[in-house]
């Protein structure tokens, strides 16, 4: 038997490599396949808080301006030179502190010439009183006719009438004479003089020398919407308070430099009318302010507390989202499912924000990462606490 050459060995063997090459590919791609099927992702893990339950203060905010609660034109009520200015400029000064004085003297002469006038019809009236007195008793013994008698009767009525003007003279000269000095009707600061010493005042009207404004306690005014007014007057209702008591509400304010309200007085009133172009209610508080640090015409932030909430639900403002229909919360269900809940947010408080409706004490709500999450997603909560800021400043 004659062995096959080798040549004609080796192409008879080479379609059967190729087939076996063939089939070994298929075995590995058939292994690479089975280790790259898709594996799901684990839940990511998301900050789950309940809700804080604390006591809240219930405030209706506004904002005001501070106006004094006395403020008056010094002007002068007699005519003449302005003789001496007697306080500085901006300076405070108490109530009966002498302010100006225009020319004393020709006022002082005047009232000295009424007096001597008064003593003269008293001693007018004296004597036709004692002339009436004899009168009478000559009639008695019919030693004068009865018209003697009403001549001395008219003469002494007619003195009585004259020492009456006198008196009254008297007293002009006495009022006119006090208003050379000018002094301060109430405690307060004076404005800068408006006047120069030597200058003729009050030649034709009262001329005005300065102004004073008492500067404690302060107004306040500002004005309250409709709403909010009738939920005042629910809660007044409802402790049974009466309009007086309303007056007595504390108010808090505070300056656009300082941080919260370090301001306290209480309300002094309240308008008996809406103003029916803008919906509000004129309101008026009274503040202490014996440092004087409210100047009137400041801009200020203001709230009166109306009521308190024992157990109000509060979360940080971050986990809030909103869209057309209004604010929400993700809230996590007992499968660990994002759901999304509507809610009704009310005032901030302390840093964090009250919700009106749409929470439960024990909901799980998502406070950190709301733009990983949809709702419908599981996740995998990681529980955590609210962290609640410290006390603002009053």
């Amino acid at each position: 038997m004659t062995c096959a050459n080798p040549a004609h060995r080796n192409g008879a063997w080479r379609p059967i490599g190729r087939s076996m090459a063939a089939a070994m590919a298929v075995v590995a791609l058939a292994g690479c396949e089975d280790k790259n099927t898709f594996v799901a992702p684990p839940p990511p893990k998301v900050d789950v808080a309940t809700p804080v339950q604390r006591p809240v203060t219930r405030y209706i905010e506004a904002t005001g301006n501070t106006a004094p609660i006395k403020s008056v034109d010094l002007v002068a009520r007699v005519q003449g030179f302005l003789q001496s200015i007697d306080y500085q400029d901006g300076s405070f000064v108490k109530q009966g502190t002498q302010l100006f004085t225009i020319e004393p003297e020709t006022y002082k002469l005047k009232l000295e010439q009424a007096k001597a006038a008064e003593v003269g019809a008293q001693a007018t009236v004296k004597q036709t009183e004692a002339d009436y007195k004899r009168q009478v008793e000559l009639v008695q013994r019919q030693a004068v006719s009865q018209s003697t008698l009403d001549t001395s009767t008219s003469t002494r009525d007619n003195a009585q009438a004259n020492l009456q003007q006198a008196q009254v003279n008297t007293r002009l000269a006495e009022v006119n004479y006090g208003y050379t000095n000018v002094t301060a009707p109430f405690d307060g600061i004076v404005s800068a003089h408006m006047v120069s010493i030597g200058e003729l005042v009050g030649v034709s009207s009262p001329t005005q020398l300065a102004s004073i404004v008492a500067m404690d306690p302060i107004y306040v005014n500002f004005t309250v919407n409709e709403q909010d007014v009738l939920r005042i007057r629910a809660e007044a209702a409802r402790r049974g308070l009466t309009p007086a008591d309303l007056k007595q509400f504390p108010i808090q304010l505070g300056l656009q430099t300082e941080t919260g309200y370090p301001h306290e007085g209480h309300l002094d009133y309240v308008s008996p009318t809406i103003n029916q172009s803008t919906g509000t209610l004129a309101v008026r508080g009274l503040v202490p302010n014996d440092k004087r640090v409210l100047v009137p015409g400041y801009f200020v932030r203001i709230r009166v507390p109306f009521t308190q909430e024992k157990d109000a639900l509060l979360v940080p403002d971050t986990a809030l989202g909103s869209d057309q229909g209004g604010r929400y919360l993700l809230v996590v269900n007992g499968d660990n499912t994002v759901e999304q809940r509507k809610v009704q947010i009310g005032p901030a408080d302390n840093g964090l924000r009250v919700i009106e409706s749409g929470l439960k004490p024990d909901d799980r709500v998502v406070i950190a990462g709301l733009l990983r999450v949809i709702p419908g997603q599981k996740i995998d909560p990681q529980v955590t606490k609210i962290e609640q800021p410290q006390a603002a400043a009053k």
